[in-house]
């Protein structure tokens, strides 16, 4: 069975009414027990994050006043999110189970996480619901490990990352694309190594075709021996903050696509969810899922 990274800590108590669906997480969860796909056999619990490892890609003031709940008001409006200790806890816990699922995948071959893809948190501050970028952490753990030469950041989020693009802009051992509607948040675009943009209302005839167009060209001048997947639910056409209009089916085709491209080229990939927006949160939590049963299922047929 596919490793799957989860800890309970990922859903603390949060307000029903705050935008942010931070229940998403254990609903995540339940939805893919109820189809087998998350058992104790293939559960991964992942430790904290240690400050040591997050400044890898944050300023460490920002790390401790965030720990100990001294940024700014104006700092956590930025953000989104309120602190709480069940909050910083799943924050740092969430950075160490993306640097979890990676090291699986770099055992397995393939691993997905069941959060991640917080790409809008930038060196020094948070933004969009980000408060650690575990994308660009994980990417420079990987490379200072010696574990990969080449990492590559695929990111499907609706959204550009930006922080991601900004921290790792002059990492020549890590490579940044992002495929995402122009227009939509952040405002303010950073660059990444390579920036692909969607047009307001895309469906996934488009979609597909900006990756069949872009993603080999991508991998063979990044020539990774490592990907990172950012599988956002926010491309679906039922998202109320994404503006692209991708079916289920178009998902699991996006996600199929990239997941066969880099394991027919033999290199490993990790999987993290990124961003779903809905107030219904058990349609998000299956949207999230897509992802999880796609690569479960390849998985499974690449007899890893």
């Amino acid at each position: 069975m596919i490793p799957l990274v989860y800890h309970s800590c990922y859903s603390p108590e949060f307000s029903q009414d705050h935008r942010f669906p931070m229940e998403k997480f254990g609903l995540l969860a339940d939805f893919l027990k109820d189809r087998a796909l998350l058992t104790s056999k293939n559960q991964f619990v992942p430790e904290p994050a240690t400050e040591y490892e997050i400044i890898m890609a944050h300023c460490p003031d920002y790390v401790r006043e965030f720990k100990n709940n001294r940024l700014s008001d104006k700092a956590m409006r930025r953000i989104g999110i309120p602190w709480s200790e069940g909050v910083m806890r799943r924050t740092f816990t969430a950075v160490g189970g993306t640097l979890m699922t990676s090291r699986l995948a770099l055992k397995y071959g393939l691993a997905a996480h069941l959060a991640g893809g917080t790409h809008h948190a930038h060196e020094d501050f948070g933004s969009g619901f980000c408060i650690f970028n575990d994308l660009a952490v994980v990417s420079r753990i990987l490379v200072a490990e010696g574990l990969a030469e080449r990492v590559l950041i695929i990111d499907c989020d609706v959204h550009q990352g930006d922080g991601t693009a900004s921290i790792l802009a002059q990492d020549d051992s890590i490579f940044s694309c992002s495929f995402h509607c122009r227009e939509n948040f952040p405002h303010r675009k950073a660059q990444s190594d390579f920036d692909i943009e969607l047009t307001r209302g895309d469906g996934g005839e488009a979609y597909f075709k900006a990756l069949e167009t872009h993603l080999p060209y991508i991998l063979s001048i990044s020539q990774p021996d490592f990907i990172l997947y950012d599988a956002g639910a926010d491309v679906h056409q039922d998202d109320v903050l994404g503006y692209l209009n991708l079916t289920d089916g178009d998902m699991a085709q996006r996600d199929e696509y990239i997941i066969r491209l880099a394991l027919d080229q033999g290199i490993p990939l990790a999987c993290v969810i990124g961003g779903g927006y809905s107030r219904d949160r058990k349609a998000l939590a299956a949207r999230h899922g897509i992802v999880h049963q796609v690569a479960a299922r390849l998985f499974a047929e690449y007899d890893f």
